[in-house]
């Protein structure tokens, strides 16, 4: 059939997207391939969205996808000169976004997402108007922490310099990788409360943008801190805040990641394949500019092991196999430099691990760990959840001494990676119970200092 017998089919009898592209890209006898490589993408996402698995909703995408299949934008049932094509959008309050927005792809009358959002801006407003103060160095630094996300005050809180809350935000970013999670917990609230006073004392958009930034990370950080200690309700809380951030600053990368959070937080909320969607659409509207450097492949390379964890979450193998495959190879072509110490092959190893443990797969999952070089993780973080993986995997698998000598490995790593982790709790439980639990000596005093009741 002729390019223009195809076009005419397209327009009289109207598919939905990822019909169009498999059949136009058929038809003109192109490769999923040579399509991807036309308009910067892989082939496995021209494969993902020609099979159904990943929807085509993004306005700039089917752009691209247009042009390089030769078809007019009403094919994919798009005016023209529709403004939403235009990718350099403005803001109100911030400067130009650069690339794609990214929009999260949750349902729209998700009813817990709406009162997460009333929730917070009530509280954001309610509080200052009642001059309400943050509850500073209160005894558990974590309760504090749940107090100030619950009531953010920004009333009688000093606003400070750009520099110095960049400084502040660094340091908060260096105590949650070095696995202090007591230490993050005390410096959240007020680090918090001085973003929010100095967000709302700023009048240009350049300088309320890079606090919005600022303001993002930290509530990324506080979403994991509050996984860390098992509170998902407050890590849902945090990531719709750091989600709320990302947007009003526009910084595309800063919207990747707060949405790889958001995408962790749907997963645990037992909400896989949304979190999955999530995740693999973010992925796909980065992937045309990661020839913009590291930064961008090294998002893009976490976003892609997230996906394929959740996969496996949701019992997956195939997606999970593919996925880390990916990831492997956007690794592989990391350069050094900073942001190789976040996104590199150890980083995509250690993912391995944990998502054959989660397909039941115990010995595979040893197999991998015993590939890493825990000594070479520079992040404290990254290595005290590599014992914790190490740990569960082989207590999945029947094997208490070892499970028990990585527990130890993982609390001399961090005392609070196994004081504040309940499937380490849960863990060490089943280990005080079992009948060789004589053979593992200090077990008694390990579960005191892990607040587990013996």
């Amino acid at each position: 059939m002729q390019q223009d017998q195809i076009l005419a089919l397209l327009l009289r009898d109207p598919r939905p997207p990822c019909d169009v592209v498999r059949i136009a890209r058929t038809a003109a006898g192109s490769t999923q391939g040579a399509l991807g490589r036309r308009c910067g993408f892989s082939a496995s996402q021209i494969s993902r969205w020609e099979n159904g698995r990943s929807p085509l909703r993004d306005i700039g995408v089917l752009q691209l996808l247009a042009t390089a299949l030769g078809l007019p934008l009403q094919v994919f049932g798009l005016l023209p000169d529709t403004p939403d094509g235009v990718s350099d959008r403005t803001m109100p309050g911030c400067g130009p976004t650069v690339g794609p927005v990214l929009v999260p792809m949750l349902e729209e009358d998700d009813p817990m997402r709406r009162r997460t959002l009333l929730f917070g801006v009530g509280g954001l407003t309610g509080r200052a108007l009642l001059g309400a103060t943050p509850a500073f160095g209160a005894a558990d630094p974590i309760r504090s922490l749940e107090t100030s996300l619950l009531n953010p005050p920004i009333a009688h809180v000093e606003p400070v310099q750009l520099a110095e809350l960049r400084l502040a935000v660094a340091q908060a970013r260096s105590v949650f990788q070095q696995a202090k999670y007591r230490d993050v917990a005390a410096l959240m609230p007020e680090v918090l409360a001085r973003a929010l006073a100095t967000r709302a004392d700023l009048h240009t958009s350049d300088a309320v943008a890079a606090v919005n930034r600022h303001l993002a990370e930290l509530y990324t950080l506080t979403s994991k801190l509050m996984i860390k200690v098992g509170n998902d309700r407050l890590a849902w809380t945090a990531a719709d805040r750091a989600l709320r951030a990302a947007d009003a600053c526009g910084d595309t990368l800063t919207q990747a990641t707060t949405r790889r959070s958001w995408g962790i937080v749907l997963r645990r909320a037992g909400r896989p394949e949304t979190a999955r969607q999530l995740v693999l659409d973010t992925a796909a509207a980065l992937q045309p500019e990661l020839h913009r450097g590291t930064e961008h492949l090294s998002v893009y390379g976490s976003l892609l092991e997230t996906g394929a964890y959740t996969a496996a979450v949701d019992g997956d193998r195939d997606t999970a196999r593919s996925l880390i495959a990916e990831a492997a190879e956007a690794a592989g072509r990391m350069e050094a430099g900073p942001h190789s110490a976040a996104f590199n092959s150890t980083a995509v190893s250690l993912y391995q691990v944990s998502i054959a443990r989660v397909l039941g797969d115990s010995g595979t999952a040893i197999e991998h760990a015993r590939r890493i070089d825990p000594a070479a993780i520079p992040v404290v973080e990254r290595r005290a959840r590599y014992y914790s993986d190490v740990a569960r995997a082989f207590h999945q698998w029947g094997k208490p001494e070892q499970c028990y000598r990585a527990l130890l490995a993982a609390e001399h790593a961090s005392p609070d990676e196994v004081r504040y982790h309940k499937a380490i709790h849960q863990i060490t439980e089943s280990l005080v119970r079992h009948p060789n639990a004589r053979n593992l000596p200090g077990l008694t005093a390990f579960a005191h200092r892990t607040g587990v009741p013996v």
